[in-house]
């Protein structure tokens, strides 16, 4: 470990930030989740802002209540362009926007959910053709993309269903929980999907995780598993996320951070929480805080 001021990093030349207003009137527009391993509002010429366009920001939302998918064009008076609608999406994380980085000018991944199933899956749009290219659904375990590797190809999959009932304000309310008789599903987890087959794997499932957690937490089985934050690193052969247990109960709370690599070998749980919204620097170097120092 090591704190940024050891690292001995140049000093930049000064620079001057400005706030500029884009958007306006009695809807609330927002990105939700910026700078998390390239979850970033801005297309690759900086000339479209991604966001939403909702009515209601004080709570979860209902089901049927969807957030309009909006683009500001910066070159024509931060004008609002209004191309689709989610019913997937929370006021924390927002719908999980990730600009392709195979089209990054162009295409961009959200998810959404069947009304009529519940099911979640995850868009592959295209502002070009204002089109969905591509939906992600599996009709027997749907998930969300949860990180598109920087590098692009493939996202992380994880069950929101099951995220909503352990920890509300990052899943999506009522959709399907698939796993939710199992505390710690040898069938669910973190899935790798592949963007062009949408042929799909398991990473690691919440069984291997809780093998992992015994020593350290012996009534492991007494606890529904879940996991938050998939950080795909710069490089794209590792994965940082948390395997986290009795979030809002009673019990031991279980907040263990853990890596994999992407051919699901190494799976570590790390003694050190370096905070909850860590960042990949290159290799495998992660950013993370603690106490008051930003630390490697």
């Amino acid at each position: 470990m090591m704190t940024c001021s050891a690292v001995g990093w140049e000093e930049t030349a000064p620079f001057e930030l400005k706030v500029v207003q884009v958007t306006s009137g009695e809807k609330h527009h927002f990105f939700a989740y910026i700078g998390h391993c390239q979850t970033i509002p801005w297309n690759a010429s900086g000339r479209y802002i991604l966001g939403m366009e909702i009515g209601v920001i004080d709570r979860m939302p209902k089901p049927d209540e969807a957030a309009t998918i909006i683009l500001i064009d910066t070159k024509h008076d931060n004008k609002i362009i209004r191309l689709d609608k989610t019913h997937a999406w929370n006021p924390q994380q927002g719908t999980m926007f990730y600009w392709n980085p195979q089209a990054a000018e162009t295409q961009f991944f959200f998810n959404d959910r069947d009304l009529k199933t519940g099911h979640v899956f995850t868009v592959l749009y295209d502002i070009e053709t204002r089109m969905r290219i591509r939906e992600y659904r599996d009709e027997d375990a749907p998930i969300g993309n949860g990180g598109v590797a920087q590098k692009g190809g493939s996202f992380l999959g994880i069950n929101y269903g099951r995220l909503a009932r352990l920890r509300l304000v990052t899943g999506y309310p009522d959709v399907l929980d698939w796993s939710k008789n199992d505390n710690a599903p040898n069938d669910d987890g973190i899935f790798v999907v592949d963007v062009k087959t949408g042929g799909r794997r398991l990473l690691v499932s919440y069984r291997q995780l809780a093998e992992k957690l015994r020593k350290r937490y012996p009534d492991v089985d007494d606890t529904a598993l879940f996991i938050n934050h998939t950080l795909w690193n710069r490089t794209g052969d590792r994965v940082y996320f948390f395997v986290r247990g009795n979030w809002d109960r009673q019990g031991t709370k279980i907040n263990t951070p853990c890596s994999i690599h992407i051919d699901g070998t190494a799976l570590t749980l790390h003694d050190m929480h370096i905070g909850g919204h860590p960042e990949w620097a290159e290799g495998h170097l992660l950013i993370g805080q603690r106490k008051e120092n930003q630390i490697l």
